[in-house]
């Protein structure tokens, strides 16, 4: 079983090094992390590509981050532990995205991901997070607040759900805390008030 874990593990944290962002302003002939904040993610690459460029990268991030977990899950299968081998994809997903050694260890932040994980792992978590970061945008127009606010609703929804199953708790509250964390310059701005609203059906910059 360990053996398959560590394949796992490993195969979901390189998945996680093809960012989404950055794979489609390379393709572009550019890079996201030059422009704005400098940030990897979804946000940055809407705020300077437009949205309509942005399902391609929503694309790539929820491939790899299903891929992961389905490749973990089925390799854990056999010892009746399909639910939290997912989980232990989402968590290697994750931090490959984070985390990305490709790509300098110059990542995004999580919540796309967090969101496919929780599809292939449980459609209720994913319904609520999506719920909550789409009422608090559309109240706001924050997206690092929406974000945070689904990271909790992430954690503690697994841990409401699947109360019964330790490893899938603590993996759901450790991606909750990861992308918490990395919104922690984020939720600065926020409390000083100097954060930047977000448009995300923006049309963006033309590259």
């Amino acid at each position: 079983m360990w053996i398959s874990i560590v394949i796992g593990m490993l195969t979901g944290y390189l998945l996680g090094n093809l960012n989404g962002a950055v794979c489609i302003s390379t393709l572009m002939k550019d890079d996201v992390r030059s422009h704005g904040s400098g940030n990897a993610g979804l946000t940055n690459f809407i705020r300077n590509y437009g949205n309509t460029k942005a399902l391609y990268v929503v694309a790539v991030d929820a491939l790899k981050a299903v891929l992961s977990c389905l490749v973990m899950g089925n390799l854990l299968k056999s010892y009746d532990m399909y639910l939290q081998g997912v989980m232990l994809g989402g968590v290697a997903v994750m931090l490959g995205h984070v985390f990305p050694v490709l790509l300098g260890f110059r990542g995004g932040k999580g919540i796309l991901s967090g969101l496919f994980i929780a599809i292939v792992a449980d459609w209720r978590v994913a319904v609520l997070i999506a719920v909550v970061f789409f009422t608090i945008y559309f109240i706001t127009r924050y997206v690092s607040l929406s974000s945070v606010c689904a990271a909790i609703c992430f954690g503690v929804g697994f841990c409401v759900f699947h109360c019964d199953n330790i490893v899938v708790m603590v993996c759901g509250l450790f991606m909750m805390a990861l992308t918490v964390f990395m919104h922690r310059s984020n939720i600065a701005r926020l409390i000083q008030g100097k954060e930047t609203k977000t448009d995300l059906f923006s049309k963006g910059k033309s590259k």
